[in-house]
């Protein structure tokens, strides 16, 4: 059985797709699990800001790796691999299909390979670090769409995160005293200072970044999602799967 990773931009729609593709599994008889690889929905106390599956979303689709770290503890990549490794290993041994699901690269790169930590700096986000070799065979679906409905896509879901209540999350957090990784949360900085404006414009550039990753990524299979709906999305990953 092979690994599936889902990538893309913030905003995109990945949480969604993970969790229709799910349910179609489902249907042809596997059990899927989520491994997290998002780098800022490892900490506890930031669900509404880093945009952690809803509780209806992680009923539907069991999610690892979220939520795992205090937010006031320093956590690294060399935290993270051997965790989702040990993550997906135990998902394959109990013949259940492991679907990586996030918008960090690096965090991908550690949870799909071997990723040498002995040449990744601290703040490392080089796109070189990406190679072919998987420790399980792996499929990686990328996501994009158009770009105008992308931002527009960020810009309201910045607007509904404030709403949700992002910002009391955020004051929370930093009454506690959160660690260095912790504060790079989109929008952390700009929530406590109020400037939602200047959170939007951070996100886009997050976003363009991220593709930047994407098109790196060896034997990637690309998916514009423009005009299509989660399920359409699911659908067309599975077409796509090897038998």
């Amino acid at each position: 059985m092979s690994v599936i990773g889902i990538f893309g931009p913030t905003g995109v729609g990945k949480t969604g797709v993970a969790v229709a593709l799910a349910e179609l599994l489902r249907e042809r008889g596997e059990g899927p699990v989520a491994i997290n690889c998002d780098a800022l929905q490892v900490y506890e106390g930031l669900e509404i800001l880093t945009g952690t599956a809803t509780a209806e979303e992680q009923a539907r689709l069991e999610h690892r790796l979220l939520g795992v770290v205090p937010v006031t503890a320093d956590f690294s990549i060399g935290d993270y691999m051997p965790l989702a490794h040990r993550e997906i290993d135990a998902a394959l041994e109990a013949d259940r299909r492991p679907i990586v699901v996030g918008g960090t690269g690096l965090y991908l790169r550690a949870a799909v390979a071997d990723l040498s930590l002995e040449k990744v700096p601290p703040e490392a986000e080089e796109s070189e670090l990406w190679s072919p070799e998987t420790r399980h065979p792996t499929t990686i679906f990328g996501l994009d769409m158009d770009r105008a409905q992308l931002y527009e896509r960020i810009n309201a879901r910045t607007e509904a995160i404030i709403a949700a209540g992002a910002a009391e999350e955020a004051r929370r957090a930093e009454a506690l005293g959160p660690g260095r990784t912790a504060r790079k949360a989109l929008g952390f900085d700009e929530l406590l200072s109020g400037d939602i404006e200047a959170m939007k414009k951070r996100s886009r550039n997050y976003a363009r970044r991220q593709l930047t990753w994407m098109r790196k990524i060896p034997n990637l299979e690309f998916l514009d999602r423009t005009g299509l709906g989660d399920e359409e999305v699911a659908a067309a990953i599975l077409n796509r799967l090897a038998p």
